[in-house]
Parts: structure tokens; sequence; C-alpha cells
């Protein structure tokens, strides 16, 4: 009986947790797909706290008429450069910030004269102040007796473990979906490029056999 009552009680409480998780905590997690016209760098600012662990990972989908490449750095509070990527279709970084402040996350396509570059990007921003969220909210609304048969240490480590690898596998869908659309991107400009030259060609040849049989007939 008292076991189907802790069931009862779990299952009835699951949804409390469905809609508290998302919100504890500080992560922060972004995707975002821009443009960067050529000769200009297209720039993000995220504040972010000693401790916290930032991850940037982009690529670029489409170079126009040009290369798969742009430059990448990010910059602390006083401008220096923390991380920099020189000419990179694609770059993964992951590094603990130390000192609280905003810092600059930067795409740079000032090299290219003509071409615009489209480049996909997600940044995440990953703390471990969950464990105050979690106390505050539950132990306030539950006795020490159900606390103990929910096992609710036990629940929120499942659950945290759960969200991160959802997090995760979404993320490395629209990777994928990125992946995608840049070969697309690098068919159709390599169709376009086959396209315009085979026109040429034939115009060419075109144009020099009506001249050799004008020379034939003068």
């Amino acid at each position: 009986m008292a076991s189907h009552r802790g069931t009862l009680l779990v299952i009835s409480i699951f949804p409390f947790f469905l809609l508290l998780q998302p919100s504890c905590g500080r992560d922060i997690e972004r995707e975002m797909t821009v443009e960067v016209k050529a000769g200009t760098e297209e720039c993000f600012y995220e504040t972010i706290k000693a401790g916290e662990t930032l991850d940037v990972e982009y690529q670029v989908i489409d170079g126009g008429q040009g290369e798969l490449d742009i430059d990448f750095y990010l910059a602390g509070q006083t401008g220096e450069i923390l991380l920099q990527d020189l000419r990179r279709s694609e770059g993964n970084h992951r590094t603990t910030i130390s000192e609280e402040g905003d810092y600059r996350i930067c795409w740079d396509n000032t090299f290219s004269h003509f071409n615009t570059k489209t480049v996909f990007f997600g940044i995440t921003v990953e703390s471990d102040e969950d464990d105050d969220l979690w106390d505050d909210g539950l132990e306030e609304t539950i006795t020490a007796e159900e606390i103990y048969e929910m096992k609710i240490e036990d629940i929120k480590d499942a659950m945290g473990r759960i969200r991160a690898h959802l997090t995760k596998s979404r993320f490395t869908q629209d990777q994928l979906r990125a992946y995608e659309a840049r070969d697309r991107n690098l068919a159709e400009s390599n169709c376009t490029k086959v396209t315009t030259w085979s026109i040429i060609n034939i115009t060419v040849m075109l144009v020099t056999g009506l001249i050799q049989v004008r020379d034939v007939c003068v």
C-alpha cells in the first residue's frame, strides 16, 4: 500500500518537475544563422559570470561565390582577444570564464571584398547553480516523508541528465541541418558555375563555327 501511494505521489508531482526544470540555474542556449556581409563583422555580446563555462560552435554554410571561410574571435571586457580562428569554415571552442563581465563574440569577414558569408552558430553558457533553486522550490511544498519516498535527489539527477541529452540532441540535429544547407548551397553554386561556363563555351563554339563557314563560303 505504501509503495502504491509512493508511486502515485511521484506521478502526480512529475509534471511539476517538468515545469520547474527549464527555469533552474542560469544555463543559456542560443542558436542563430547570420549573414556577414563583405568587409564587415557581426558581433554578439553575452554577460557571463565567473566560473561559468562558455561553449561556442559555428560553421559557414554559404560563402556566396567565394570560399566557405571566416575569421572568429572572442574578446573580453577590455578588448583583449581570448580565442581566435583565422579563415576557418567551422570551429568549436569551450572555455571557463574567470572574470564576470560582457564578452564579445564576433565573426569577421573584413578580408572579403565581394562575398557575403552565412554563418550558423550555437552559444551555450553552463552554470552549476541549480541546487539552491531546487531546494528552495521543493522543500517548502512537500514534507520530509515525501522527500524520502520520492528520492528527490535521484529524480533531479536523472532529469538533469535527460535535459542535457535532449539539448545536445537538438543542437546536433540543428548542426546536421546546417551541414545539409551548406552542402546544398555548395552544390547549387557549382551547378551555376558549370552552367555559366557551358553556355560560354557553346557560344564560343557556335561563333567560331559560323566564322569558319563564312570564310569557306567566301
